[in-house]
């Protein structure tokens, strides 16, 4: 599913609120999470899962085009960890069908 997608089955659950507000409030959720990701904070969101980052240490790459070693600084990486109620979900309705 993709943003568009996602906000046309919102408005269609909610057919009281106009597609700009819901394209808004997708919009504010989002900025918030990335907004406390970029400040190393955690976002959980209940029943769903959790987000956070951690830091990629530095390390040796090569470069694909030649082959030649290159330092890879660290970097801070976003991590999902799914909740436990959305991985019974996910494995009922695998078991499922």
């Amino acid at each position: 599913m993709i943003r568009s997608q996602l906000v046309g089955r919102l408005v269609k659950a909610h057919p009281h609120l106009p597609q700009s507000m819901v394209e808004a409030a997708l919009d504010t959720i989002l900025i918030e999470i990335m907004d406390r990701l970029a400040r190393g904070q955690r976002v959980e969101i209940r029943g769903f899962g959790s987000f956070a980052t951690k830091i990629r240490d530095s390390r040796m790459g090569r470069n694909p085009k030649t082959g030649e070693p290159i330092q890879l600084n660290s970097k801070q990486i976003p991590r999902f960890r799914a909740s436990k109620h959305l991985l019974e979900q996910l494995n009922r309705s695998r078991t499922a069908g």
